[in-house]
């Protein structure tokens, strides 16, 4: 039952995301959404996860692991639900936010679930969580275009039908909501943002995952423009955005499992930072043609979002810890990450050229590798100095 919740949570938690990009001309056109609305409406994400991501350990403490998952599938059902159904831009900016708090809830607590209830599979575990995710994202983006148009070109349906989705998603945890787990709510207070704050390691790990998302959330935003600069069509791009995007997941079934075998993950930082180092300098220097190439292997270097989602288990004793640890590296990284996008978007139009972008992103994959030699050697939160005495 554990293992099939966290499957089905997992695929939600990031329709909300995903769902609006292929329809937001139409959203805008019909909502009558304004410039400002659709540059909220984008941004919304990094906002949401950071802020409600930060109070999720709080409200664990409080209302139970399995029951606040419960709560959190039901808030992304009801604000995937209610912002089909709008014709108020405003409206429909709140139900996302209200459907993006469940998903950064979830975010946070699925980490902690899979240390307190598989501590001896956390690599298995987290291989299963992060397919999931990576089947979840792509599903979202590359079916509600379709089912917008079964549905006559009726976006609200095909926003609509992601609730469904989380709706299911809630049964098995409305079951496991009847057994909470003990929880250990001294070291949760221990571990709180003040005492992160002058962590070392926390730090490190919020830099691993905000440079991982920064250089996400650009390709996920640029790559089809990049590509049609070079001469793609805008089919062409978008076939290489949707592989880029697919290769995910198999990279998402391995990485967690072999992290997990060795107490150093200090390999595979500096594989993936070689994979995005040579993807970036033949997406920059390369012939266009050979473009697609240097494209799938930054898709292959995007294994370091699945190895920082396992960094928070494997860098921490209890799940109490991975917990602290995940609400501080995910929000932290979420705001660090929501910088890039606007960087390379004011340094491309005010240059007219990819090149100081592409310095940019050689700039943040570098501050990856730093912050993953830390973040990647074999240590705890809880042994740190400052969290011992």
């Amino acid at each position: 039952m554990l293992v099939l919740g966290i499957v089905l949570a997992a695929l939600n938690l990031r329709t909300a995301v995903t769902s609006v990009g292929p329809v937001l001309n139409h959203i805008s056109s019909g909502l009558g959404m304004s410039g400002v609305g659709v540059g909220l409406l984008t941004t919304l994400p990094v906002l949401i996860f950071a802020t409600v991501g930060a109070v999720t350990p709080a409200l664990s403490r409080k209302i139970g692991e399995h029951r606040l998952l419960l709560l959190a599938l039901v808030v992304l059902g009801a604000g995937l639900l209610i912002r089909s159904m709008v014709a108020s831009a405003e409206i429909f900016l709140y139900s996302s936010a209200l459907a993006l708090s469940g998903g950064a809830v979830g975010n946070v607590l699925i980490p902690s679930l899979i240390k307190r209830h598989f501590p001896a599979r956390t690599g298995t575990m987290t291989t299963v969580y992060t397919t999931a995710l990576a089947v979840g994202t792509m599903l979202a983006a590359a079916a509600t275009v379709p089912i917008e148009r079964a549905a006559d070109g009726n976006w609200h349906v095909a926003l609509g039908v992601w609730a469904a989705l989380a709706a299911v998603a809630a049964i098995p945890w409305l079951a496991l909501s009847r057994s909470e787990p003990e929880r250990d709510s001294a070291s949760g207070g221990l571990l709180g943002p003040r005492t992160l704050i002058r962590s070392k390691l926390a730090w490190s790990v919020a830099a691993y995952f905000g440079t991982q998302s920064m250089v996400a959330y650009i390709m996920f935003g640029f790559l089809p423009k990049i590509l049609i600069d070079g001469g793609y069509t805008t089919g062409q791009a978008g076939l290489v955005l949707g592989v880029f995007t697919a290769i995910g997941i198999p990279v998402s079934l391995v990485v967690p499992w072999i992290s997990s075998k060795f107490s150093d993950q200090l390999p595979m930082v500096v594989a993936f930072v070689a994979f995005y180092t040579v993807g970036f300098l033949g997406l920059w220097l390369a012939p266009a043609s050979l473009a697609w190439i240097f494209a799938l292997l930054v898709g292959v270097g995007m294994g370091s979002f699945p190895l920082a989602l396992t960094m928070l288990a494997l860098r921490t004793r209890t799940p109490e810890a991975t917990a602290a640890l995940s609400a501080f590296g995910q929000s932290t990284g979420y705001l660090i990450a929501g910088a890039g996008p606007l960087l390379i978007g004011v340094l491309y139009e005010s240059t007219g050229n990819w090149t100081l972008p592409f310095l940019l992103l050689l700039a943040v994959i570098a501050v990856q590798l730093v912050a993953g030699w830390y973040a990647g050697r074999s240590r705890y939160l809880e042994d740190e100095r400052i969290l011992a005495g």
